[in-house]
């Protein structure tokens, strides 16, 4: 097995981990927002650092079997409404209108396309009428503003009448032609018969592709010039990974966080832990997903900024509370975030002209963060600045002392924490929880004692651990069609198309079909009722064959090689020996450093356990022990 590289690109840093010879490696840089190509290669740059001692990129990329990549950039381009102008072109105006819905919808749809909307009828007039109306309707959006347009119409012939405005259109503007406008047609995205979500996927991905486009070949074209071997491996939110020209836009869309999902997918399996629920922390919001029966609990219809798309997505859902979180006072009480100062400025205390206090700038006051080693010891943090900023914004308001004002917060920031996490683990007491990300082990007992929960799991790779569960991803991919009301014949014949599409698409990614594994099954239902079923095309059994329209989905894998797990068991080693102290408004901790910790070690708290990229605070009452993988055990007596 060659060097397998994963990197997860966040709103405020870029996580990197890499396997080489069964051993593991890791880094962080600064998120470059302005030109996220410049973090990958900083990324990279870390990691041979790392691997050889001084960065060596040409050597990295001559020796890199995969590299698995995933990024904000579709998330953020949504929250920052920053992308192209789009133009919707439907039948009729209800068509249009029902794109609106529900307020969220409205508002997300009066932000990408506004007015630039058109209607046309396809059936009215003979085709040179036709063609003059579709001409003159792509001609008043293009005027308007419009530089992609998505077509979209409903009805059981939809797909025959998008295709029919694709021929007319590419002759009147011929795609070699620099007046040619990029065009996304709705059944070309999905095949749901739910018009209102495809047309949507179209939107959102219209919005998402022009950015994704040019920064992931960007990124692919360096590791070109660096003589990479293989390609680049987008991975989505699905738990997928592929080349970059077989990626969807959408698909990027919150991929980082279930990058999350698939490493607790892979730590639970090796626990045997059946129930659980995952918070990662990160500079600005706590992703949180719950797992059962070895699964994540996924939507049928995946939530994309509030709007639903025709495919399922894990059901991740964030919280504004991070690291970088700004802290504030309002109508007396500690308000936190959803505002964040990101890596830039960033906390008041990293000193690049931040002046909000934030949750960072309260565990340095604390005393649970050292200002000497943090981030490894290339980030010197500064305790006055934090000290200013916490007094004049929280602590002055509220009227209290600076050490009340850091309880104040902390009490806020964990409240509203296990507040969002709460439903999740009502019906089963015996639930995990599992803490990553930079900031989630400095929270994962303060959160569990919230939620009566007795039990925490700090993976070693905490603060990559987004970027570490990348790493579990094969090649994968899932073909759709849909059926009206399937009997065998023709589901045979639906899939004989569908196999058709998967030989060429994993040709695309450089494989065969026959060395994949094929799965496929019959999606029908709306909502919770949604069904997944099994089918065996070959030989299907007509009796157990849904009755109503239904979409028959191929799912085709490519196994490739992952990071792994170590046996997680251990035996006793004995109490723990403690590296030192540190002194904060909790007293003198005992100060462990993870790297020395030996297998099967164990201690009470109240204690610091410390790792070169994260903290873990073990407070009064629970107490921790290194398993065989490495990781931290907490438990509360």
């Amino acid at each position: 097995m060659g060097l397998l590289v994963s990197i997860d690109n966040g709103g405020t840093l870029t996580d990197v981990c890499a396997v080489k010879d069964g051993e593991l490696f890791f880094g962080k840089t600064l998120t470059t927002p302005h030109d996220l190509s410049r973090c990958f290669m900083d990324a990279l740059s870390v990691l041979s650092e790392r691997l050889y001692g001084e960065p060596d990129l040409p050597r990295l990329a001559t020796e890199v079997e995969h590299i698995r990549y995933s990024t904000t950039q579709g998330t953020n381009a949504l929250v920052q409404r920053k992308g192209p102008r789009l133009g919707v072109i439907c039948a009729t105006e209800d068509e249009i209108e029902a794109l609106r819905g529900e307020p969220e919808q409205a508002e997300l749809f009066d932000a990408l396309v506004g007015e630039r909307r058109a209607t046309i009828d396809l059936s009215e007039g003979d085709d040179e009428t036709v063609r003059r109306r579709i001409a003159e309707t792509v001609n008043n959006l293009t005027a308007n503003g419009a530089n992609r347009i998505v077509v979209s119409f409903d009805g059981p012939d939809a797909a025959e009448r998008e295709a029919r405005f694709r021929r007319i259109i590419y002759r009147e503007f011929p795609r070699h032609l620099l007046g040619a406008v990029p065009l996304i047609f709705g059944t070309e995205m999905s095949k749901s018969p739910d018009r209102v979500r495809r047309t949507w996927a179209a939107l959102l991905n219209a919005f998402l592709h022009p950015a994704m486009e040019h920064f992931l070949y960007n990124a692919e074209d360096q590791l070109r010039d660096l003589r990479a071997r293989h390609p680049l491996l987008i991975f989505r939110n699905d738990g997928g990974s592929t080349r970059v020209a077989r990626t969807v836009a959408l698909n990027t869309y919150s991929s980082g966080p279930r990058g999350g999902v698939e490493g607790a997918l892979a730590l639970l399996a090796a626990y045997g832990i059946d129930h659980a629920i995952s918070m990662d922390i990160g500079g600005t919001t706590s992703d949180i997903a719950a797992f059962g029966g070895g699964a994540v609990r996924e939507q049928a219809f995946g939530l994309v900024e509030g709007i639903e798309v025709p495919f399922r997505l894990a059901d991740i859902h964030s919280v504004g509370a991070g690291g970088s979180s700004i802290m504030s006072v309002a109508d007396g009480a500690v308000k936190v975030g959803p505002d964040s100062a990101g890596a830039a400025p960033g906390p008041a205390c990293f000193a690049r002209g931040g002046t909000e206090p934030t949750y960072t700038d309260v565990l340095l006051l604390s005393g649970l963060l050292d200002p000497a080693s943090y981030f490894g010891g290339k980030l010197k943090l500064d305790a006055e600045r934090a000290r200013k900023a916490v007094q004049e914004k929280v602590a002055d308001p509220l009227g209290v002392s600076l050490e009340e004002a850091l309880t104040a917060v902390s009490d806020a920031y964990h409240d509203k924490i296990a507040e969002a996490m709460r439903a999740d683990v009502a019906d089963h007491p015996d639930t995990v929880l599992m803490a990553f990300g930079g900031a989630g082990p400095m929270s994962g007992c303060r959160v569990a004692e919230r939620l009566g929960l007795k039990r925490v799991l700090v993976p070693r790779m905490s603060a990559v651990f987004s970027a570490f569960g990348i790493g579990f991803s094969d090649i994968a991919d899932t073909f759709t069609e849909a059926l009206e009301s399937p009997d065998a014949a023709a589901l045979q014949a639906a899939a004989a198309d569908l196999m058709v599409q998967a030989r060429r698409g994993m040709r695309a990614e450089g494989f065969n079909l026959d060395d994949c594994r094929i799965a496929a099954a019959l999606v029908y239902g709306e909502g919770d009722g949604q069904t997944e079923q099994a089918v065996d095309v070959d030989n299907p059994d007509v009796a157990a064959l849904p009755e109503g329209p239904c979409q028959l989905v191929l799912t085709v894998t490519r196994p490739i090689a992952h990071f792994h797990l170590a046996d997680v068991a251990a035996a006793d080693a004995g109490a723990a020996r403690p590296g030192g102290s540190r002194a904060g408004i909790h007293g003198e901790l005992p100060l462990y450093r993870l790297p020395d910790l030996a297998i099967g070690a164990h201690a009470e708290g109240p204690a610091i356990v410390e790792d070169e990229l994260f903290t873990c605070e073990v407070p009064p009452g629970w107490s921790f022990r290194i398993t065989g993988n490495g990781d931290i055990d907490l438990t509360r007596a």
